[in-house]
C-alpha cells in the first residue's frame, strides 16, 4: 500500500524544487541538509522528515546530489514531463499567466486560452490561440489537456464548469472568487489573490500593534 503523503509535505515540495534549482543555477552539486535549511530558514531535521516520505534521497557524510534531487523533486510533482493547459479567460491575469515563461521551464504548456471578448478572440498570446469560449467542447475533444485554468468572473466560472466537467477535465486551477461545485474526483487547487492579501493585512495590523505594545511597556 502506498504511504499517504501529508498536505503540508506536499506543499513544500515546489519550495524544494525552487531552491534546488538556485543552486544548480550557481553549479552546487552537492549540499548537506544544514546548509539548505540555512538557506531555505527551516530545520535541517524538517527537510530529512520531508525527504524520507519519499526514500531520502541523501547519503551520511555526503549530503543530497543537487541535480539527482531536482530530478526526483520534479518526478513527484508531475513536471518531469509537458503538462498540458488551457486558460479560460484572457482577461488581464489570464494573459499574465499565459506570457509567464517559469511555466514552460517547470514543464506546464499554457495550449490555448478562451474568451467571450471579440477584441481578443483570434490573437495570440506568446506562443496561444485565444479561442471562442463557444468553441470550447470542440477544442477539448481534439486536444489532451491536462488542467484548466479559470480566470474569470465568479459566474461565468459556474457555467463552465460543468463543461469541462462533461469533457473529461479532472484538474482545475481556479482563480475565480467561487467554491466550485465539483465531486470528490475532480482536484481543485484555488488560488483566491484579495483573500491572501487581506490575510498580508491582517499580518501587517497584527504585527504593528505587537511593537506599540512592546514600545507602550518599554515606556513605563
Amino acid at each position: 500500500m502506498k504511504k499517504k503523503i501529508s498536505k503540508a509535505v506536499i506543499s513544500r515540495l515546489p519550495r524544494y524544487y525552487r531552491y534546488l534549482s538556485d543552486l544548480m543555477e550557481e553549479n552546487v552539486d552537492r549540499i548537506s541538509s544544514n546548509d539548505l535549511a540555512k538557506r531555505m530558514k527551516v530545520t535541517a531535521s524538517q527537510i530529512r522528515q520531508d525527504l524520507n516520505n519519499f526514500g531520502g534521497f541523501g547519503q551520511q557524510g555526503y549530503g543530497y546530489n543537487v541535480g539527482h534531487l531536482h530530478a526526483e523533486i520534479g518526478k513527484l510533482l508531475g513536471i518531469h514531463t509537458h503538462i498540458n493547459v488551457v486558460i479560460i479567460g484572457a482577461g488581464h491575469l489570464g494573459q499574465a499567466l499565459a506570457n509567464y515563461q517559469n511555466f514552460e521551464k517547470r514543464g506546464f504548456i499554457i495550449r490555448a486560452l478562451f474568451d467571450v471578448d471579440p477584441a481578443v478572440i483570434g490573437k495570440k498570446i506568446r506562443n496561444s490561440e485565444v479561442y471562442s469560449l463557444k468553441d470550447l467542447e470542440k477544442y477539448l475533444s481534439s486536444h489532451p489537456v491536462d488542467i484548466a485554468t479559470l480566470t474569470l468572473p465568479k459566474e461565468r466560472a459556474a457555467e463552465v464548469v460543468p463543461r469541462l466537467l462533461a469533457c473529461g477535465i479532472r484538474a482545475i486551477w481556479n482563480f475565480a472568487h467561487i467554491d466550485l461545485p465539483v465531486g470528490d474526483d475532480v482536484l481543485v487547487e484555488n488560488v483566491h489573490l484579495s483573500e491572501s492579501l487581506m490575510q498580508l493585512s491582517y499580518r501587517m495590523l497584527a504585527d504593528k500593534e505587537e511593537k506599540e505594545r512592546l514600545a507602550g511597556k518599554t515606556g513605563d
